[in-house]
């Protein structure tokens, strides 16, 4: 008998709730996740569901002891508790990868109450390539591109492939205490860049790639045909050598890889503004007050990517749209509405 009141929030708890509030009343599904920063993501995801009979409300687990941060504490909580009036959003990490290898990979994949994010977290959908370029213009208020995302990130991600299918393959066999995702981030940190020649930093992850995989392929002589299944499994999943960057591990892309890029683009997006803005004809004091005015107009990169919802056009968050769809016009929605 569970001992808490907490323990006896379920699906039911909110589906007796909802009875209480009458047949007219909206039916309110509490979607449940992560972190304080997965709330307006997930809100993003199901606000195109929300209509005259019902709505959701994103929350983390507990807003009496705040627990929140990791996936298997969100999971141990709603994990039995799930249903047609809860549910849970998580982020994928290695588990849509894993496909079902781990017992944890197994409950985010096979319940239909729980829903993943496809990609590795919310920070790689925040850093969909084909949306920096817009991240830079509200940022630096400077349309100019200068710098190609999408290309580089293709390369990035070509570069980084074969390593990752050993990565996926160490989580899968339990080899990850060999070669770990720490591993793997450090081989992967482009490092160098400049917006000048960004060629030369990927190329000098390749080569620090290729040496890993060399060091992988000694250390295992006989994994060829392990490899080339993941190799294969990875390929009919989606995971494309040129998206291998959004199933890398989110805050690693986002702190690492994306931030430290974007950083440096926008500063030459800045200069250039400011350049323009002093070899203008203006007087020197409307040139003060104008250099002040865009200074004070520009906006910080973490928040603004943060704030980015160029992911909606993304393939996978169409489809995890879909999965939300087909979830709702689904019988395992429906609730009973009935009280015991």
């Amino acid at each position: 008998m569970a001992s808490r009141l907490i323990d006896n929030i379920d699906s039911r708890y909110f589906e007796a709730a909802n009875a209480l509030r009458g047949k007219r009343a909206r039916r309110r599904i509490v979607a449940y996740v992560e972190s304080y920063d997965d709330i307006y993501f997930w809100r993003t995801v199901l606000n195109r569901f929300e209509d005259e009979n019902r709505y959701f409300e994103v929350m983390l687990p507990s807003k009496m002891n705040l627990t929140r941060g990791k996936k298997s504490v969100l999971m141990n909580f709603v994990g039995d508790h799930v249903g047609p009036d809860m549910i849970a959003c998580v982020d994928a990490d290695y588990d849509y990868l894993l496909q079902g290898v781990t017992e944890q990979s197994r409950r985010v994949l096979e319940s239909p109450y729980v829903f993943h994010t496809y990609v590795y977290a919310i920070e790689n959908y925040q850093c969909f390539a084909p949306s920096l370029h817009d991240v830079c213009v509200a940022v630096t208020l400077n349309d100019h591109r200068i710098f190609d995302f999408q290309e580089y990130f293709r390369q990035y991600s070509e570069a980084c492939f074969p390593l990752f299918v050993w990565s996926v393959w160490a989580y899968r066999t339990g080899h990850h205490g060999r070669f770990s995702l720490s591993d793997f981030n450090r081989v992967v940190d482009p490092g160098g860049f400049t917006v000048q020649n960004p060629q030369a930093s990927i190329e000098h992850m390749r080569r620090k790639v290729k040496t890993k995989v060399h060091e992988l392929q000694r250390l295992f002589p006989n994994n060829k045909e392990a490899y080339l299944k993941v190799k294969t499994d990875l390929l009919e999943l989606g995971i494309t050598p040129q998206t291998t960057y959004l199933y890398m591990q989110g805050h690693h892309l986002f702190d690492t890889v994306v931030t430290p890029i974007m950083t440096k683009v926008c500063n030459v997006l800045r200069q250039e503004r400011q350049v323009e803005i002093y070899y203008s004809q203006a007087h020197r004091t409307q040139k003060r007050n104008e250099m002040s005015c865009y200074e004070n107009s520009q906006e910080d990169i973490k928040s603004m990517l943060k704030k980015n919802t160029g992911y909606q056009r993304a393939p996978r968050f169409v489809q995890l749209q879909e999965d939300i769809r087909r979830y709702l016009d689904s019988p395992v929605s429906s609730p009973s509405r009935t009280l015991e």
